[in-house]
């Protein structure tokens, strides 16, 4: 005859019931941190190179960002691969990066004078990652601070420029800014320091990096707009000093040929008269020598200033194909 142990079945019961519930916990934990384990899957998947682990250290990222940073498996891409992942929204407009379907890709930038423009790009992107990942919650709080900056303290260069964005990526204003802020504005609200903290050991450094190849393009782009002042100027004292000279050398001529038919007619009462006229037409001839000596010298430095100025204008040209992907315009279908 069989017997039950009462105990037993209660135990049972109540081990199943625990079990279920770590089940529904577990199913519950991962369904609120689906995109940590879908980023932790990633990171483990993928092997950074040491061109990335340089990315990521010279732009000072932190364990944290280092990781979602990994998680999109971030690439620096050639011109080709770039191009097929990256493409740009206008001809005119070079972009140096991009995050699209949960990749990050940097466009490689070899030009020294350059230096630092991949990290800066990359980081942007990082900050990308993380605005996605971000509750809606958090991106309501920091659109409010991210907004003030914009709104009080930017330059109408810098409204200009987010008009790019708002005109290609409707509705990303803030994620844009987001990015932006933090890695070239160097002083921020105490909040927004705080809370790039997180993804950043040392801002500071990213922004200089920015400031560093960012000034090359204003160092050339001030010198043209200085030189061009100088030459606008230069070619109106040209004309003006030409338009004088060209009257008085007119005058002169005139004057020097009533001179001689004076002369050859015996229209001077003596030789010291005559010799008065001829020193006083010398001297204007001497003077208006000098003013033709002198407008050429001005041409001569005008020819070295365009020199320089088109010297300026060729290498910003270089600087803008070396972070530009599309080198030309493939050719148009013959008909």
């Amino acid at each position: 005859m069989s017997s039950t142990n009462p105990s037993r079945g209660i135990f049972g019961r109540i081990a199943a019931v625990i079990f279920s519930v770590a089940i529904i916990a577990a199913a519950g934990w991962l369904f609120i941190n689906r995109q940590y384990v879908v980023d932790t899957a990633s990171v483990w998947s993928y092997q950074p190179g040491a061109d990335i682990v340089s990315v990521a250290d010279r732009s000072k990222m932190t364990e944290k960002s280092r990781f979602i940073f990994y998680a999109t498996k971030p690439e620096i891409a050639n011109a080709e691969t770039f191009n097929k992942d990256c493409p740009r929204k206008e001809t005119s407009s070079p972009i140096l990066g991009c995050y699209t379907n949960d990749r990050i890709y940097v466009f490689s930038v070899s030009d020294p004078r350059l230096d630092g423009i991949e990290e800066v790009t990359a980081a942007h992107e990082m900050l990308h990652a993380v605005w996605q990942r971000h509750s809606q919650a958090e991106r309501d709080r920091l659109t409010s601070l991210l907004t003030d900056v914009y709104e009080r303290g930017v330059s109408p260069a810098f409204k200009e420029r987010m008009s790019y964005y708002e005109r290609n990526e409707p509705g990303e204003l803030v994620n844009e800014l987001h990015s932006i802020l933090a890695t070239e504005v160097k002083d921020l609200s105490p909040e927004l320091e705080t809370y790039y903290k997180q993804y950043f050991t040392d801002r500071s450094s990213v922004v200089a990096l920015h400031d560093k190849y960012s000034s090359v393009y204003d160092s050339i782009i001030n010198q043209s707009d200085e030189l061009f002042k100088e030459l606008t100027n230069l070619n109106q004292e040209i004309a003006n000093d030409s338009a004088v000279y060209m009257q008085r050398s007119t005058e002169l001529s005139r004057d020097i040929d009533t001179f001689n038919q004076r002369a050859n007619n015996g229209g001077f009462s003596s030789q010291s008269a005559f010799s008065a006229e001829r020193s006083r037409l010398i001297a204007r001839s001497n003077a208006i020598e000098s003013e033709r000596q002198s407008i050429n010298a001005k041409i001569d430095l005008y020819s070295q200033k365009q020199l320089k100025y088109e010297a300026l204008g060729a290498e910003l040209e270089g600087l803008n194909k070396s972070i530009d992907s599309i080198k030309s315009l493939e050719q148009a279908p013959t008909l």
